[in-house]
């Protein structure tokens, strides 16, 4: 059943009615669209659009819709439009002509919106909760070596001795503050657009608030042009999806590194790697390279939107129909890619004594010397300098800084004793590192148990969250 036509002597073109059939991909959005009619008839009812008897009648026809759409007996045909226009026609099915009623007083514009933002607010909850799982996994694996060295880079040279539970801590610090962009977007987000018509609001649902409160929103809008044209919270929420893509690619490059036979670091499950169909003995880290590869997909779908976004003039316009697909594949890429990587990460073991044996190359001890200086009151730059002559003078004998005997440490300068034999070691380097956040074990049972509490409360929240909404939807 077409959703408008009565002024028009003739239907669309068929190049016009393929262009703008949407139903092959807003069909997921058909549970939402349920709820929210549900809503929908209920203010009606309240408003005395509808009496009691029909609004009863129509809400129990699309309760029993809903549960065919679940079970996969009901579903689009090919002359609908939309998800809309096909749970339309479902209803005028059951209940004949007033099947059509329940749309007084709303406009596909402001349905669509509030549907999009339960599918969002629904999926964001999902892909918080499947995060808080990678974030546990890291945490676990970053306290099972906690106390193995390893080098650390930057710009991918040896830098200094780090501990290596600190370098797989740095995941579970950036996932948590994906999970804080999740808990914001959806305070932020938590608002109804229901009843805001097709850009004007309404004169027969006088009381948006009551729908959206029934909805699980936290308020109703407070523009009705605005509420039909914002599409922020589908761009917020692609930030943060390709957010959460750029470090789940860093996650999958460092792996990727880390399990080459020059790093010779990581040693992959074999469940969580792939073959070769020509090269018998190769063992690929397919999944950190996906999980980066696919991070591509995750920022062109936040830059298309954007693009569609930025020249929308007044109030809705059928560019906005191209928020959708974007996001639909933003999330179903994100809640494939977890799994696979958490169950990587979980998986994965590390060779301790070859990264210790790698962490002091590339004279990764000489901050220590300057560090030494320091703590005996010879001026940073100073010590800098003398550190840097130390590097010298080993590189012209063909040794590490910290292979340089006393005698060769004292011919470069006099304070350089014996006692600093104590830090000059990878191990003595990274105990040193007792600050807020440093590498030293001693920091790092710290940062887990701090890491753990953080986590626990996005589990807790994610819960919370889940349940609510499983009881704002069920029907």
């Amino acid at each position: 059943m077409a959703l408008w036509g009565g002024r028009f002597t003739q239907g669309p073109a068929e190049s016009v009615a393929i262009l703008s059939r949407s139903v092959h991909f807003d069909w997921v959005l058909a549970p939402y669209d349920i709820r929210v009619n549900i809503a929908h008839v209920r203010g009606l009812a309240q408003a005395g659009i509808l009496n009691d008897d029909d609004a009863q009648k129509i809400s129990i026809a699309l309760v029993a819709l809903g549960e065919e759409i679940a079970a996969g007996t009901f579903g689009p045909i090919a002359s609908d439009e939309d998800v809309h226009s096909a749970i339309e026609r479902g209803l005028v099915g059951k209940l004949g002509d007033l099947g059509g009623a329940f749309r007084a007083g709303r406009s596909r514009n402001d349905l669509v919106v509030t549907d999009f933002k339960l599918y969002l607010i629904d999926h964001m909850i999902e892909i918080g909760a499947a995060l808080t799982l990678l974030v546990e996994e890291f945490t676990t694996k970053a306290d099972e070596y906690k106390d193995a060295i390893a080098p650390g880079f930057t710009h991918l040279q040896h830098a200094q001795p780090i501990n290596f539970g600190h370098e797989l801590a740095k995941h579970s610090q950036a996932l948590l503050r994906d999970l804080s962009r999740i808990r914001d977007w959806l305070a932020r987000n938590s608002v109804s657009p229901l009843g805001a018509g097709a850009l004007a609001g309404s004169a027969l649902q006088p009381h948006p608030e009551n729908s959206a409160h029934e909805l699980g929103f936290s308020t109703a809008h407070q523009n009705s042009i605005d509420a039909v044209s914002d599409r922020d919270f589908v761009a917020e929420a692609l930030f943060i999806m390709a957010n959460i893509g750029v470090h789940l690619s860093r996650i999958g490059e460092e792996y990727t590194l880390w399990s080459t036979s020059e790093f010779g670091w990581a040693k992959l499950d074999d469940a969580f790697s792939t073959g070769s169909s020509i090269m018998p003995q190769k063992k690929n880290p397919d999944i950190a390279e996906l999980a980066r590869g696919k991070s591509g997909r995750l920022i062109g779908n936040l830059t298309s939107v954007l693009a569609m976004l930025k020249g929308l003039p007044f109030a809705y316009n059928r560019d906005l129909q191209e928020d959708k697909e974007p996001t639909f594949d933003s999330v179903t890429t994100l809640l494939t890619i977890l799994p696979a990587l958490t169950g990587m990460v979980e998986s994965t073991s590390f060779d301790r004594l070859r990264m210790a044996e790698g962490a002091v190359k590339g004279h990764a001890l000489a901050t220590e010397i300057a560090d030494f200086l320091a703590r005996q009151g010879v001026p940073f730059a100073h010590a800098h300098e003398i550190s840097g002559k130390c590097v010298q003078r080993a590189e012209s004998l063909g040794k590490e800084v910290h292979e340089l005997s006393d005698e060769e440490l004292l011919s470069v300068d006099a304070r350089l004793g014996s006692e600093i034999r104590q830090t000059l070691s990878a191990v003595g380097g990274v105990a040193s590192r007792t600050s807020l956040g440093g590498t030293s074990t001693q920091s790092i049972i710290k940062q887990i148990h701090d890491l753990n509490s953080r986590n626990q409360l996005f589990i807790e929240y994610f819960d919370s969250k889940r349940s609510d909404f499983l009881e704002m939807i069920h029907i």
